[in-house]
C-alpha cells in the first residue's frame, strides 16, 4: 500500500510542479503593442482539404487585414480536395496578392500537410512564413499583430487560437479544455522550454527553416507541421521562439461537432509525442500521462482495497483544480468567456478519461482526419 500511494502522491507533485513552471511561464510573456515589421515581405500560408463550408469566410477575414497589402502576400494550398472548395476559393474575386495553388498528387499515406506547407513555401516570396487553417478567422490587425514581437533575433512566433463555441455543454467545455492547452504551451515558451502550439497561428522565418532542413527529417509523422519544427528551432539555433499573447493577435475556429472528432483530433495530437527528438521531454509527458492513469486507479483502490486512496485522491483533485485554475485564468475574456470557468469541475472530470483514452489511442499512430486514413 505504501509503495503504491507513494507513485501517485509523487506523480502528482511532478504534475503540480509541472503547472507551476507553467504559470512562471506565463507571467514572463512579453506583451507588444502591434507595430509590424514593415521591412520584410511576408507570405500567409493555408492549406485546405474539403473546406467548402469555410473557404470563403476565411478568405473574406484574410482580405480584410490592415497590414499593407503591398507587404504579404497569401497563398492557398489545395491538399487535394474532394468537395468544390478549390472551385470556390478559383473563381471567388480576390485580390492580387492572394494565390490558389494545389499540391501534385502522391502515394504517401503521411504526412499531407506538411507536403502542402513545403510546396508553398518553395514558391513562397515572403522571409516570414505565416501558417493558419482554412476553418479559421481573423481579426483585422491579426496579421499586424502576430509580427509585432519580431526582432532580428527571432526565428518563430506563436499565436493564440480560440474555439467559438455553440450553446452545447461539449462545445463550451472543449472551449475552456483547449483555451487551457493554448494556455500551457504560451507559458512553456515564456520559460524557454518551448513544447506545443498551434498551426492555426504561428510563423516563423524562412532562411532559419531552410536552415535546420525543414520538415525533411519528420516526413515519416504525419502531425508535427507546428510544434516539432518550434522545438527544432529552440534546440538547434540560437534564436528566439516566442508567444504573442495579445488579444488582436488571437484567431478563432470552432470546436469539434461530435466525440469521434474530437478523439480523432486529440488522437492525432498525441501520436507523435513518442517521436521528439528531446528524449527527457518524452520521459516528462510520460509522467504527465502516468498521473492521469493513476486518478481512476486511485478511486477503484478506494473502492476494493482501502478509503485511503479515495482521501488521496480527493486531495490531489482539489489541489488540480486549484493550481490549473491559477493557469486558466489568464485566459478569461481573451481565449473564452470568464463565465466558463464555472463549469471547471465538470471539465476536470472530462478530462481524465479523453487524455487516457488519447495518449493510448495516439500510440497506436493511425486515424481518420479529413475524410483521409492517415498513417501515423
Amino acid at each position: 500500500m505504501i509503495i503504491l500511494l507513494s507513485i501517485f502522491i509523487l506523480t502528482a507533485l511532478f504534475y503540480f510542479y509541472f503547472i507551476l513552471n507553467v504559470s512562471r511561464g506565463l507571467s514572463r510573456l512579453v506583451y507588444s503593442k502591434a507595430t509590424g515589421i514593415a521591412e520584410e515581405f511576408v507570405t500567409v500560408i493555408i492549406p485546405f482539404r474539403n473546406e467548402s463550408c469555410s473557404i470563403l469566410e476565411s478568405l473574406k477575414s484574410i482580405t480584410n487585414q490592415s497590414y499593407p497589402a503591398d507587404k504579404y502576400e497569401v497563398i492557398y494550398v489545395n491538399d487535394l480536395s474532394e468537395d468544390d472548395s478549390l472551385m470556390k476559393i478559383e473563381t471567388s474575386k480576390r485580390p492580387p496578392n492572394i494565390r490558389v495553388i494545389s499540391v501534385p498528387e502522391a502515394e504517401e499515406l503521411r504526412a499531407h500537410k506538411k507536403r502542402a506547407i513545403q510546396y508553398a513555401i518553395e514558391q513562397a516570396k515572403g522571409e516570414i512564413i505565416v501558417t493558419t487553417d482554412c476553418d479559421c478567422t481573423h481579426g483585422r490587425d491579426w496579421l499586424k499583430s502576430l509580427l509585432s514581437i519580431y526582432d532580428r533575433n527571432t526565428a518563430f512566433v506563436s499565436g493564440p487560437v480560440r474555439f467559438v463555441h455553440r450553446n452545447s455543454l461539449f462545445s463550451r467545455l472543449q472551449s475552456l479544455e483547449f483555451g487551457g492547452l493554448i494556455l500551457t504551451g504560451a507559458g512553456l515558451i515564456g520559460l524557454k522550454q518551448p513544447v506545443t502550439c498551434s498551426a492555426a497561428c504561428l510563423s516563423y522565418r524562412k532562411s532559419v527553416f531552410m536552415e535546420i532542413g525543414g520538415f525533411k527529417d519528420n516526413m515519416n509523422l504525419s502531425s508535427g507541421d507546428d510544434e516539432l519544427i518550434m522545438q527544432k528551432i529552440a534546440r538547434e539555433t540560437e534564436y528566439d521562439v516566442k508567444f504573442n499573447l495579445n488579444k488582436d493577435c488571437v484567431v478563432s475556429t470552432v470546436p469539434n461537432e461530435n466525440h469521434k472528432q474530437f478523439i480523432n483530433q486529440r488522437r492525432r495530437w498525441a501520436s507523435k509525442g513518442l517521436f521528439y527528438d528531446d528524449k527527457m521531454l518524452i520521459v516528462k509527458l510520460f509522467l504527465i500521462f502516468i498521473f492521469y492513469v493513476t486518478l481512476p486507479l486511485q478511486i477503484l483502490q478506494g473502492i476494493f482495497v482501502s478509503n485511503i486512496y479515495l482521501l488521496s485522491f480527493g486531495i490531489i483533485f482539489i489541489i488540480k483544480i486549484i493550481a490549473e485554475y491559477q493557469v486558466l485564468k489568464n485566459g478569461a475574456g481573451l481565449l473564452y468567456e470568464k463565465k466558463l470557468l464555472r463549469l471547471l469541475f465538470i471539465a476536470e472530470l472530462f478530462q481524465i478519461p479523453y487524455i487516457i483514452i488519447a495518449g493510448f489511442m495516439g500510440v497506436l499512430g493511425n486515424y481518420s482526419w479529413k475524410n483521409r486514413n492517415v498513417g501515423r
